[in-house]
């Protein structure tokens, strides 16, 4: 049975009537689907009951990319340089992270999916890495989605790098914060050359993993990358 798997929303706000719309970015649905997955997409819009209603006809969550968390849930003041806000997704992406955590439902972050998950399991951001940490890699190239800004570099004994097929690859890069203090129970698998944290997993899981680039823009030309979605609609498959 072909696995379902749930890609988290996000809020569109339309500038002429100002109406309000759940959407997800398409190459995540499309990365889904040419991994052998029913991509369906998870309102920001719904009740807690209804989430965990669609939630449970899940076999596995698929966070995407986005704008910045509230940082008063992870225990901190707002920084100037964080922003695009939505406290709704937020709330419906750390509930989702939690309920695949405490039932192994398999989960996959991806950039903000990413800092999602090391939040919502415990841990804390970097707001601004170009004013807290520094700037001599830049992190943040949006145009095109596809190009490579750097390295990374993947523990060996890794799930990530046994399904990538090594320890050193070129990336894409587009955000602007990263992971500071790890939750408790999750393993770094990735860095890039400035040490900033590009992969988390958390082992004995059936699958729980996310990467700070973003695979869905790599894919169609990079065999590592189909291998990871491969790898993650198969694991939602012992769900199905």
């Amino acid at each position: 049975m072909t696995p379902l798997i749930g890609i988290t929303g996000s809020v569109y706000k339309s500038p002429t009537n100002g109406l309000e719309y759940d959407i997800a970015y398409k190459a995540c649905i499309e990365a889904i689907a040419d991994a052998g997955g029913l991509p369906v997409i998870i309102p920001v819009h719904v009740s807690d009951d209804a989430l965990r209603g669609i939630y449970e006809r899940l076999d596995g969550v698929l966070l995407p990319g986005g704008g910045d968390i509230r940082p008063s849930v992870y225990g901190q003041d707002t920084h100037p340089a964080t922003d695009n806000i939505i406290d709704s997704r937020d709330h419906v992406e750390l509930q989702v992270a939690r309920w695949a955590y405490e039932e192994d439902t398999p989960l996959f972050g991806i950039c903000r999916g990413h800092q999602v998950m090391n939040v919502a399991f415990g841990g804390t951001l970097v707001q601004d890495i170009p004013s807290q940490i520094g700037a001599d890699i830049t992190h943040s190239i949006p145009n095109p989605r596809s190009t490579h800004a750097h390295t990374v570099r993947i523990d060996p004994e890794s799930r990530l790098a046994h399904i990538l097929g090594g320890t050193e690859f070129e990336v894409n890069s587009i955000h602007h914060q990263s992971v500071e203090q790890l939750a408790p129970g999750a393993r770094v698998t990735a860095f890039a050359p400035d040490e900033v944290v590009e992969g988390l997993e958390v082992p004995n899981k059936t699958f729980i993993l996310s990467v700070q680039w973003h695979p869905e823009d790599l894919y169609r030309d990079d065999p590592a990358m189909q291998r990871l979605f491969r790898a993650f609609v198969e694991a939602a498959g012992g769900n199905a």
